[in-house]
């Protein structure tokens, strides 16, 4: 690295700017909080998700997120592998979709017929929902499905479709941090309005209108998913009713997020927290789906764990849609430099 600034090829950055991402900006501001120095490598004015902290003569160099120790933990060789993660948590207790991993359309179809539509098809190796397919409920879905993911992957996940919203849990330290409920473009009916009323009113909302969040669009996916819930935007929805415009959670098309970490039942803590300590690495961002966060997954059929990351936009937490922010860069910082005081 050193010779390469000597050469004029590369810097250090002291600081966060416009290129910094979100993620990198919340562990950047939460540690110069705490006294902590941040420096950035840049090669060709390009970040790289390399970066060295200093505190009180110590260095902690690291890759987008900081971790406490010098030893990596085992669990990051395979917690991003879905169907790795998949057999180790129903091993040790932990929910999780009933299901298996493909390599051919007629290994796909032998484990269609051995568990219960709706299914889904996902890549093995692979996040934040790419090439992945829903609601199938039929063979020929099924082979749909399963040509979109094997672009992304030789292997790919066929197991039951839970029910829920995806909710994001965040374990740092091995204690459970921060929830946050990911939502799909939608509104709430009320009984009154339409829904495009409904969309109307909501696209008002000032947190919608930055980089962040975002309008909720109609387009064709938008009709389609409403035709899927017998519904049109001249529909009324009742009270308290959901109406969905796609089946993804992303910000971009209008999807929101909610903080619900006041709300988690005591047994879904525990799940997390016990898969967290599984995987063995002090910072984990674990997917999960449930109807109620706030009712034990033990009630609540076709719910549980669907994926573990091992470096999570933490940053999603510091800047929910709804709901109060948490501050989990802070908690990180807080193992990764114990005793660096908030200032």
């Amino acid at each position: 690295m050193r010779m390469l600034v000597a050469m004029r090829l590369s810097s250090f950055r002291d600081g966060p700017d416009k290129n910094t991402d979100r993620r990198s900006r919340v562990m950047w501001e939460e540690a110069s909080r705490r006294g902590i120095r941040i420096q950035e490598f840049r090669l060709f004015g390009i970040g790289r998700g390399i970066f060295l902290a200093t505190y009180q003569g110590r260095h902690k160099a690291f890759l987008d997120l900081p971790r406490p120790g010098e030893v990596t933990s085992k669990g990051l060789l395979w917690m991003d592998d879905k169907e790795i993660l998949r057999k180790k948590l129903r091993a040790a207790g932990v929910p999780t979709p009933r299901g298996g991993a493909a390599t051919t359309i007629k290994e796909a179809l032998a484990l269609f017929k051995r568990i219960s539509p709706p299914v889904i098809t996902k890549p093995e190796i692979g996040s934040r929902s790419r090439h992945t397919r829903t609601h199938i409920h039929t063979t020929d879905e099924l082979v749909q499905g399963f040509k979109k993911a094997k672009v992304l992957s030789p292997w790919v996940i066929v197991e039951e479709e839970e029910v829920g919203f995806v909710y994001r849990g965040t374990v740092v330290g091995g204690k459970l941090v921060a929830v946050l409920r990911r939502e799909p473009p939608m509104v709430i009916g009320d009984g009154v309005r339409t829904v495009a009323e409904l969309v109307e009113n909501e696209n008002k909302n000032p947190r919608r209108d930055g980089d962040i969040f975002h309008i909720i669009g109609i387009d064709d996916e938008a009709h389609v998913e409403l035709g899927r819930q017998e519904l049109a935007l001249e529909s009324v929805p009742e009270k308290g009713r959901i109406v969905t415009f796609s089946q993804k959670a992303s910000r971009g098309i209008g999807g929101g997020t909610t903080d619900m970490t006041d709300s988690i039942h005591a047994d879904n803590r525990v799940m997390l927290e016990a898969a967290a300590a599984l995987v063995d690495d002090p910072l984990i961002g674990i997917d999960f789906i449930i109807s109620d966060v706030a009712t034990s997954w033990k009630v609540q059929e076709r719910s549980g764990i669907i994926e573990c990351n091992s470096m999570p936009f933490i940053d999603l937490h510091h800047y929910p849609l709804a709901g109060s922010p948490r501050n989990v860069a802070g908690a990180l910082w807080e193992i990764v430099f114990p005793t660096a005081p908030l200032t």
